[in-house]
């Protein structure tokens, strides 16, 4: 059995999701669909919208075939470690020989040109890479520069946009991890990846939830109702959740040695964070303060959400080389029997069951302790009891 993967969040699942997950199996001729997704928390640093169960659920009743999770330490890390860790689960399994992902430019070859380009780092790409972090840039915002400066042949769009970027970080793992899997890139349809306001009927995520968390009139109703598959419109009942309090609890709990560990953190932003903490009451007038050229709001917001979950930088490392295990949250259910037969075919256990989690050792059972930690976590924040071991079989 033959799986197209494919790397995604889904908060919440809308049409643009369903149009990718068509489009993927048809340009793939792959025999399935597969959604490796984020749990309850996100790269961007924020709860999810909706659990990560029913997230799942809705991906299989739209085209998806199974779903797995990306682990807390991965879904929650910076680009190049949420890609690398993606990639390490995904190259586990010799069935999935395709990775789809969202772009709004260029094709196979060129993102492969890109990654290759951006993993050659010699003397002299250190040196620039150097110079360039002088100027108050972010990591990876000095390495793209490096990559472009030094290499001239390469797409600059590549690196342009969040979903490009992704792309490249995944065509980079891709390689890193020596995985067989061909790139596909397949490109948006209606609104950018940070669009604010609501299209006709192909909206971004971001400004779907801003509409869902903004308490929506009849009209919006109706907009929500036009980008959405019916059973997902059917199923959104958005609460607030407090978490922003949450991590700022978090935060003044912890001591900088402990904030510093985090994957996001460096040169001593800890202590600022510490000192804003104990004068801000406020999440979001905290984050504000913090921001800067060098800290974006997404990175910010990443600081206190791995500093919340106990995650750090040495951990995601170590668990982007180490066996891990595959972890299923929702499964068609007519084509159970042979999705999960393929699944258990990897180079990782499959985690169905209680069973096959308490099995697992080391980095493993290490990786699948955040997830359940994140997991309770955001239950006590909702107050919805979700149980870790849990899969869902969709009609």
């Amino acid at each position: 059995m033959k799986f197209c993967a494919v790397i995604c969040e889904y908060d919440p699942f809308h049409n643009g999701h369903a149009y990718q997950l068509r489009e993927m199996k048809k340009l793939s001729g792959a025999d399935a669909a597969l959604c490796l997704m984020s749990g309850n928390f996100t790269q961007r640093g924020e709860a999810a919208i909706a659990d990560k169960y029913t997230r799942a659920r809705h991906a299989v009743e739209n085209g998806a075939d199974a779903v797995l999770e990306l682990p807390a330490a991965f879904a929650t890390a910076p680009a190049e470690l949420f890609a690398r860790g993606a990639v390490h689960i995904l190259a586990s399994l010799p069935c999935v020989t395709t990775l789809a992902f969202g772009c709004e430019s260029g094709d196979k070859e060129s993102f492969l040109a890109a990654a290759r380009a951006s993993l050659a780092e010699d003397k002299a790409f250190k040196a620039a890479l150097k110079e360039n972090m002088k100027d108050g840039e972010s990591y990876l915002r000095a390495r793209i520069k490096t990559v472009l400066a030094l290499n001239g042949d390469v797409d600059e769009s590549l690196f342009s946009s969040p979903n490009n970027l992704l792309g490249t970080e995944y065509c980079r793992a891709l390689l890193a991890e020596k995985c067989a899997a061909e790139p596909l890139p397949i490109p948006r349809v209606g609104a950018g990846y940070a669009d604010v306001a609501l299209g006709k009927n192909f909206s971004s995520a971001t400004a779907l939830r801003a509409v869902l968390r903004s308490d929506p009139d009849r009209k919006a109703k109706r907009a929500l109702r036009r980008n959405l598959p019916p059973s997902v419109f059917a199923d959104l009942d958005v609460r607030p959740i407090p978490y922003g309090q949450a991590a700022l609890c978090a935060l003044l709990r912890a001591d900088e040695e402990t904030i510093a560990a985090t994957p996001d953190c460096s040169e001593g932003l800890e202590n600022k964070l510490k000192s804003l903490a104990r004068s801000n009451p406020d999440y979001d007038g905290l984050v504000r303060k913090v921001v800067s050229k060098r800290y974006t709001l997404s990175r910010v917001k990443r600081i206190l959400m791995q500093n919340f979950l106990e995650i750090t930088l040495k951990e995601v490392r170590a668990f982007a080389e180490a066996p891990l295990y595959v972890r299923t949250l929702a499964v068609r259910k007519e084509r159970a029997e042979d999705i999960l037969a393929s699944l258990a075919q990897g180079k990782f256990p499959l985690v169905v069951r209680k069973s096959d989690a308490l099995a697992l050792k080391k980095e493993a059972a290490a990786c699948f302790g955040m997830d359940m930690r994140a997991n309770d976590l955001y239950c006590a924040l909702t107050g919805v009891h979700r149980g870790e071991y849990e899969t869902v079989f969709v009609d």
